[in-house]
């Protein structure tokens, strides 16, 4: 994902002077080609990210599109007060991009886990968030934002999708992407996990279910009308984020659900419960120790239909 937003934006940088890339002291590498092709264009703002968050909004209102870039929680939760007072109340055109969303530095410990980043940045007025499932998503994605004005936040991670993402199917900003059809329920998830609730979804089938597949690729605006039609079509709905289940996608889809009246039949949230994770790991073994892999989120979705049997793990 984080190779597919660089290529992105920087075909886009390189024809149109207006778009600027500001790391927080990270991406040596990772960004020399952007740097050396568009030194104009790029900023390094040092460790200091709720500074690099107030010179971006001062470059947005003088009217560029500006990318701020860094790790896990640091271009969020860090400079939380700059996003709400400074960007997004001013629907400065800054699009915040943290890359190692969820569990992608596991091994760091509770402090690099951004799992909170998704229900605290969808509560802030004006703000575009996405997190997209794979490499094609996350390309159309940049290209989206960088035509929407104003605030926007982009969740990526360091792991390869995991799936083949099938390019027939349409990537468009706030419309959700049916990647399995199914009667019986409908997965809804976001982020890299999708690549876990497909391969759930295909363990489901061998056992005679059959599960809709939705990648809500983009949290804010919310494709309400898909999940709508999945309450109404299928036989429930399960939410799957490498998030807190508080205030997350299954706090919005439930939302949506109730206020809708098309409540689902049946209806869960699979995600990080109310506490702190105490363990660390790379990103699939933290995955498995919370019901986030493929085997943990077919045993629920068979709990919730009244299988029987569990997955074969």
């Amino acid at each position: 994902m984080r190779a597919a937003f660089l290529r992105r934006l920087t075909a886009a940088a390189a024809a149109d002077s207006r778009i600027v890339l500001i790391t927080g002291d990270l991406g040596f590498g990772v960004l020399d080609e952007f740097a050396r092709n568009l030194p104009a264009q790029f900023l390094n703002a040092g460790v200091a990210e709720q500074n690099m968050t107030a010179v971006a909004t001062g470059m947005a209102l003088e009217g560029h599109i500006v990318f701020t870039y860094s790790i896990g929680n640091f271009p969020t939760l860090r400079c939380l007060e700059q996003l709400r007072n400074d960007a997004f109340y001013h629907d400065a055109n800054v699009k915040v991009v943290s890359v190692g969303g969820g569990f992608s530095y596991g091994q760091l410990g509770m402090s690099h886990h951004a799992t909170e980043d998704l229900s605290i940045l969808r509560a802030l007025p004006g703000v575009t968030i996405c997190a997209p499932a794979s490499a094609y998503e996350t390309d159309h994605l940049v290209s989206a934002l960088i035509a929407r004005p104003g605030p926007a936040y982009l969740r990526l991670e360091r792991s390869a999708p995991g799936f083949s993402d099938d390019p027939s199917v349409d990537c468009v900003l706030g419309k959700a992407r049916k990647l399995r059809e199914g009667s019986m329920c409908t997965l809804i998830a976001t982020g890299g996990v999708v690549a876990e609730v497909i391969a759930a979804a295909e363990l489901l089938h061998a056992q005679g279910v059959d599960c809709r597949v939705l990648s809500m690729h983009t949290l804010k605006p919310l494709d309400t009308d898909a999940i709508i039609k999945a309450a109404a079509e299928t036989g429930g709905i399960v939410t799957i984020e490498e998030n807190s289940t508080l205030g997350g996608l299954g706090g919005a889809v439930a939302e949506v659900c109730l206020e809708s009246s098309h409540p689902p039949r049946m209806f869960r949230r699979i995600g990080l419960p109310d506490r702190f994770t105490s363990i660390v790991g790379d990103q699939d073994y933290l995955r498995k120790a919370l019901g986030l892999d493929r085997h943990g989120i077919a045993d629920t979705v068979l709990g919730l239909a009244g299988g029987s049997g569990g997955s074969q793990k």
